[in-house]
């Protein structure tokens, strides 16, 4: 550790010690990390990487938090803040698709891995695009909404990416993928689970439409957004991934009679059964607790088994 340490400054990486992981996530959970480190730019985020591996130090890609759940007693490595680049968002008009006969085009919206899913759908709006109404209040970045192919209100990731530019830290060196190759499935990708490839921008394939539309969209999620999920609390987005189509996570919870049950201060959603939330003062181990029984009293009264699909970093 203290030799990468002094590679970052070396190289002019900027990073913080013992920088409490609560303040970067929207579960608001979470001890220091050893070191937290905030590349401003796609060549210094590579080289942080690749100097982690150097080094033989344990690191972990952090966007916006928004699906994370820290230990309290933090993370022994490194933490990425992919938030801290610098690259934000660029309109493309006329872009060729990957491989496609001449002609083929479409237009598209660039964006950095660290923006935020807000920004990007503000960016698009501004310019007249559609397609990406269904991310606007998503508390993500666009590299974690790509890697876990996010999405709600019938929309996700997959159905509007174009191009991926990665790091591949295998073969240390930056390289694109199209739509086709990001094996795109319910809430993951190829770059998912962050050991191979780090996401450093990505394109994403929009359509012109009618600004005032778009708006009406945007404000309409929005406000069911806000009526069905409980936005007053910090939560990390839904607990628990979708068993099957036509199963429901929420009702499942409820009908095991779980709605509003507590352990500590984390507590199985008032508003939403299907969210955990931080009523105040939440620890890890009191959110893996209530999860676990959860889970057990679902899988008891309804057969059903649940998956997180909040990550816990170990």
């Amino acid at each position: 550790m203290e030799q990468l340490k002094q590679q970052l400054r070396a190289e002019g990486i900027a990073y913080r010690e013992n920088e409490p992981l609560a303040a970067h996530c929207t579960f608001k959970i979470g001890g220091p990390a050893d070191v937290f480190a905030q590349p401003e730019t796609e060549e210094q985020l590579c080289r942080t990487i690749a100097l982690c591996r150097e080094c033989g130090v344990k690191y972990y890609l952090l966007g916006n938090g928004s699906n994370i759940l820290f230990e309290d007693t933090g993370y022994r490595g490194v933490v990425i803040d992919t938030t801290a680049l610098k690259m934000g968002i660029g309109i493309l008009e006329n872009v060729c698709h990957p491989g496609a006969a001449p002609g083929e085009v479409y237009d598209a919206v660039a964006a950095g891995a660290g923006l935020k899913l807000s920004a990007l759908c503000a960016g698009a709006l501004e310019n007249g695009l559609t397609g990406l109404e269904f991310a606007y209040g998503i508390p993500g970045s666009c590299g974690g909404a790509v890697c876990m192919n996010a999405g709600a209100y019938g929309g996700d990731m997959a159905s509007v990416v174009a191009e991926v530019a990665v790091y591949d830290s295998e073969k240390d060196r930056i390289c694109r993928l199209d739509a086709s190759e990001m094996r795109f499935a319910y809430r993951k990708s190829i770059v998912g689970n962050g050991e191979r490839y780090t996401v450093l921008s990505v394109t994403f394939e929009l359509e012109c439409g009618d600004k005032n539309t778009i708006t009406e969209k945007m404000t309409e999620l929005m406000k069911r957004r806000a009526e069905k999920q409980p936005l007053n609390f910090p939560s990390a987005g839904s607990a628990f991934k979708r068993p099957a189509p036509d199963k429901y996570v929420g009702k499942m919870i409820e009908d095991s009679g779980l709605k509003g049950y507590s352990v500590g201060g984390a507590q199985v959603s008032e508003k939403h059964a299907g969210f955990v939330v931080n009523r105040g003062g939440a620890t890890c181990a009191d959110v893996l607790e209530l999860v676990r029984q959860v889970q057990a009293r679902v899988q008891e009264q309804t057969g059903g088994a649940l998956e997180m699909e909040v990550k816990v970093l170990r």
